[in-house]
């Protein structure tokens, strides 16, 4: 044998072990594609020949403490197109323009885009979507869905919110209790063939949605709507900025009724300049656009809660807390005595009484139905400015109040370091300094309950469309802040000054109501705006209510005696008896 055939039969037999090794790879590939893998790759495969579409799930409902529904779902259709299966294209863009009232060029760039589905409409009135389904176009698809549906449009809007485009909340309660309310989402899954067009006889799975959990709040659907509707009647009467009321259990913090007018209808709620009862704050919104504001800032202060996300100075409402704070102390007492020449002088500052005159020689019981600055000043002055703050944080307000509602604001007041006799002579009776409205309830309430914190919220219970699952929200009572001693006292000052004092206008025959008074003016000084206010409660030896109104830059008389006073009335003679009280 010569040198050349070794030669050749060497690289024969390396190239036949080489094949060797590719053919053992090549079916130990396949051993392991086949056997090892199957289960994958026929899983993948299927997904090839499957299509899948989500199934919306119907949102939890929103109850009143009646279980009156206030937010609500309806039925609506999703309209979508599936490319590999229209048949009738110019057909489809016509129907589909006409019925939707779509632009064609719109529909057209959709209908004749190579994709596996394109949506052409969401939250399409059901009875359009059965017109569509009922002309048996091939390719279209119309899945029933949901969309949030408000019974009573602006009715509590600031409280409830409302959703976006997916269900999913956007502001107050919606947001809060999201995880409680949003459901969890179904498919369906339909068989293709490899072109991606739907096999006629192939089966179509279901995945069913399972809907979510209905919240049952403290709301009262009636206390609502008179509150809301005596604060628009004061809103356009006053040619106010705007008006609140919050109506509340003083014992546990259930809040019955929250109104901020104007109010914005929940199922059109990005239209702007709604509800504007008052010329004052149709040109507030005039103002707002010509300022060139982008759509969305003005769109949120329209959807601001100001009951919770606001500020402000409250004025003599805050003289609860000084004389609460004075009496617990021991510092003054109901006949301790004191002068009022009309005002006091704090260092170098002239502080005037509302009462130019003066009330002359009054007793601390007196000062308080008066609503006399410079006695609430003394008792400020005697408790010094460490003894103010220690009360201050004592009572809870120099944190939240844990309402839940998203947006809370917090109190801002001077720092210890920063305070002097001057700023610790305003604060007593309510300037100076800003707190929420729902922080000045929930402290009045504090004071007047027998000394007990309360968290002021709106959530009682979530529970299952079929009630087979209920979780209880808890929201205990806080720390003791006061004695119930000091509380029994000031729920007798407070009935002293609604009967024979400066909120004499709150007096409702029949019933012991104990309130007080606040006309607090806005920052600038200069501009000469006030904000008046009254909170009241009832029975005054026994609070099962109490109420708060604030009334923003009231034109003409402006006292909060003489116009917030006669609404809290009002608006107790009519719940009162509605409440067993």
């Amino acid at each position: 044998m010569n040198e050349n055939q070794t030669c050749h039969r060497g690289k024969t037999a390396v190239l036949y072990f080489l094949l060797s090794l590719m053919m053992i790879g090549l079916g130990g590939r396949l051993f392991y594609l086949m056997i090892c893998r199957s289960q994958y790759y026929m899983a993948e495969a299927e997904d090839l020949h499957q299509r899948e579409r989500s199934i919306k799930a119907a949102r939890g409902r929103i109850l009143d403490r009646k279980g009156i529904v206030l937010a609500d779902n309806r039925t609506v259709c999703t309209i979508s197109v599936i490319y590999n299966q229209v048949k009738e294209p110019e057909k489809t863009i016509e129907v589909l323009c006409r019925e939707l009232g779509l632009k064609e060029e719109d529909v057209r760039k959709k209908v004749e885009k190579r994709s596996s589905r394109e949506v052409i409409a969401v939250n399409v009135e059901k009875e359009v979507g059965d017109r569509i389904r009922g002309y048996g176009l091939l390719g279209v698809k119309v899945d029933e869905d949901y969309k949030r549906f408000y019974p009573y449009d602006s009715l509590a809007s600031k409280v409830l919110g409302f959703t976006g485009g997916d269900n999913q909340g956007i502001i107050g309660l919606e947001v809060k209790y999201e995880p409680y309310l949003k459901g969890t989402s179904g498919t369906i899954l339909t068989m293709t063939d490899a072109a991606g067009v739907e096999l006629k006889n192939g089966k179509e799975e279901r995945v069913e949605p399972v809907a979510g959990n209905d919240l049952l709040t403290s709301l009262d659907l009636d206390i609502q709507q008179y509150a809301q509707q005596l604060a628009y009647e004061t809103m356009e009467k006053k040619n106010a900025k705007g008006v609140s009321i919050l109506v509340m259990n003083p014992q546990n913090g259930e809040i019955l009724a929250l109104v901020n007018v104007p109010e914005f209808n929940l199922n059109d709620p990005f239209t702007l300049g709604q509800n504007l009862a008052s010329e004052s704050a149709r040109e507030k919104a005039a103002k707002e656009e010509a300022s060139g504001m982008d759509k969305q800032e003005r769109r949120n202060r329209m959807w601001r809660n100001s009951c919770v996300s606001d500020t402000y100075e409250p004025g003599s409402t805050f003289k609860i807390i000084t004389a609460a704070a004075g009496l617990e102390a021991g510092v003054v007492g109901l006949e301790d005595r004191f002068s009022c020449p009309g005002f006091r002088i704090v260092e170098d500052r002239k502080i005037r009484c509302h009462k130019v005159g003066g009330h002359g020689g009054e007793s601390f019981l007196q000062g308080m139905m008066n609503s006399c600055n410079p006695v609430l000043i003394d008792v400020g002055q005697r408790l010094g400015i460490d003894g103010y703050y220690q009360y201050f944080e004592q009572f809870g307000l120099k944190g939240k109040t844990g309402i839940d509602i998203p947006g809370e604001a917090s109190t801002i007041m001077h720092k210890k370091e920063n305070m002097g006799p001057v700023e610790l002579a305003t604060v007593s009776f309510g300037q100076s300094f800003q707190i929420t409205p729902v922080q000045l309830v929930a402290t009045v309430s504090s004071i007047i309950n027998g000394g007990k914190r309360v968290t002021p919220h709106f959530g009682v219970e979530a529970r299952s469309a079929d009630g087979t699952w209920i979780r209880r929200f808890s929201y205990p009572l806080g720390n003791q802040i006061l004695s119930e001693e000091t509380s029994e006292t000031m729920r007798f000052i407070l009935e002293q000054v609604v009967a024979e004092g400066s909120g004499k206008k709150a007096a409702v025959e029949g019933f012991r109501i104990g309130g007080k008074t606040a006309t607090s003016e806005k920052l600038p000084r200069s501009l000469k705006k006030y904000i008046s206010s009254f909170i009241g409660f009832a029975p005054a030896d026994n609070p099962q209510v109490i109420a708060l109104i604030t009334i923003d830059e009231p034109e003409g008389i402006y006292y909060g005696g003489t116009i917030a006073a006669p609404v809290i009335a009002d608006l107790f003679q009519n719940i009162l008896p509605f409440l067993g009280i």
